[in-house]
Parts: C-alpha cells; sequence; structure tokens
C-alpha cells in the first residue's frame, strides 16, 4: 500500500493546470479524473515527467516509478540479463528485475525485452539498456500495484527517452571554437543538454518551433543563438516548466537538424 501523499489537493491542481495547458484537457472528465486518481493514490507530478499522455491514455515514465520507489522506501531493484533469451549479435536482449520494495520482501520479479523489432529507431543500439528498463518499470509497477503501462514499454518514438537521450549526448561532438574564438552555437546547445539533462529531441523540435521554421538549418543565426540564450535562461530558473513545455513536442513530427 502507498504510503500518504502530503497536499495532494496542491498537487492535483497543478497536474491540472500542466495538463490543460500541455494537453488541451479542458473538456476531458474522463482523463482529469484518471490524472486525480494518480495524483492521490501515488503523487505522480507532471511538473517533474512521473506522467505523459499519449493517443489520449495516460502512461507512466521510468523516471516516475523511480521516484515513486524512493518514496515509498524501495530497499533495492537487481537486475540481470538471461543469456539463455539474449542474441547480442542481433541486439536481442531479455532482462530479468527483482524489485525488493520493503524490508523482508520476497521480491516482485519484472521481464522485459528489446530488439530492432519493438523499439524505436532512434534508440536502435540501445536494446540492452531499453531491455533493462522494461524489467525494472514492470517490476515496479507489480510492486506498487500500478496497472498504469510505462511508456518505455511501448515500441513507439517515445520509447526509452533516457537511453535517447544519453546515447545522443555520447554522440554530441566535443565543444570546438568558432572562427571569433567563440564556442559554435551546436556545441553550446550540445552543453546544454548535457548540464541539464534535457532531451535532445524534444529541445530540437522546440528550437524549430521557437525559430518558426521547418528546419534549423533554415533558422537565421541570430533566432538560433536567441534560443539557446532562452533555453539556457529557462533551464537555470526553472526546469520543471522547462521539461513540462519539452513535453508537448513529444508527438510532434521530429525536426530536422
Amino acid at each position: 500500500m502507498s504510503k500518504p501523499i502530503g497536499n495532494v489537493n496542491a498537487l492535483y491542481r497543478q497536474n491540472s493546470a500542466y495538463a490543460k495547458r500541455l494537453w488541451a484537457l479542458t473538456d476531458s472528465k474522463a482523463l482529469l479524473q484518471s490524472l486525480r486518481e494518480l495524483t492521490t493514490t501515488f503523487g505522480f507530478s507532471i511538473a517533474l515527467g512521473d506522467l505523459t499522455l499519449v493517443d489520449g491514455h495516460w502512461y507512466v515514465t521510468h523516471a516516475g516509478l523511480l521516484r515513486l520507489a524512493r518514496r515509498q522506501g524501495c530497499r533495492g531493484i537487481q537486475t540481470r540479463p538471461l543469456p539463455e533469451f539474449c542474441d547480442p549479435g542481433a541486439h536481442k536482449w531479455v532482462f530479468r528485475a527483482i524489485v525488493y520494495s520493503s524490508r523482508g520482501s520476497k521480491g516482485f520479479v519484472g521481464y522485459g525485452d528489446a530488439d530492432p523489432s519493438n523499439v524505436s529507431p532512434l534508440v536502435r543500439g540501445a536494446e540492452l539498456r531499453v531491455a533493462e528498463t522494461r524489467a525494472v518499470n514492470r517490476a515496479l509497477r507489480k510492486a506498487y500495484g500500478i496497472g498504469l503501462c510505462s511508456v518505455e514499454e511501448i515500441g513507439s518514438s517515445l520509447s526509452s527517452t533516457e537511453d535517447l537521450r544519453k546515447e545522443q549526448v555520447q554522440e554530441a561532438p566535443a565543444a570546438s571554437p568558432s572562427g571569433n574564438g567563440q564556442p559554435r552555437l551546436r556545441d553550446r546547445l550540445c552543453q546544454l543538454i548535457r548540464q541539464h539533462s534535457l532531451d535532445p529531441t524534444l529541445v530540437k523540435r522546440y528550437a524549430a518551433d521557437f525559430c518558426a521554421t521547418q528546419t534549423l538549418r533554415e533558422a537565421p543565426r541570430e533566432m538560433v543563438e536567441a534560443f539557446i540564450n532562452n533555453l539556457a535562461e529557462w533551464a537555470t530558473k526553472d526546469r520543471p516548466g522547462l521539461l513540462c513545455h519539452l513535453n508537448s513536442y513529444a508527438d510532434s513530427k521530429e525536426a530536422k537538424p
């Protein structure tokens, strides 16, 4: 059973306001009622990225599940691959996770699989991490009685945004100076993404929208610079608000670099 959550009404008001602004849920009584139940029972926060809306359905995130586990005093999580079901050459992985929700718990088991056929093309090559994340999510959902599916478990473009962020950050070029001795705008943006742990795909979509162009290549340098300055200020002063705004681009068509 979940531990009591303080100031539930205030949290729901915040969640409701974010949901109405991000997904226009003003007239969606069913979704708002579900949101109230998720807020009351589990203390999920949209601002912190615990929940997202996909095709009219709520999904919990890996980050949200981990925060819930911490609030509930989770004693530990164990994961291991199952070699008999794995094929590294084919990028096929199956993981088993055990969540120990309390002292003396016998553990809640969850399994997760990933291969090129059930992950987004955006995270190809990260199937091992996706499989482990899915296993942990399923075990956590069992441990805390969450019937809501996690977004990392679905094979869409939203699959494992954490893995995608890490993968793309690793591929980002090291900062190098431009001709005038200042870091290139691209490198400044990569640095901001690393510093504030932002999703690079959503940042790219927001940038295209900010600059009012179809692709970032079409945006004038001064507009790109203004966007980066705006992003840096927002991330520093109100990162939760920025994350919530970036999540509104999750269903958008990816902008081209």
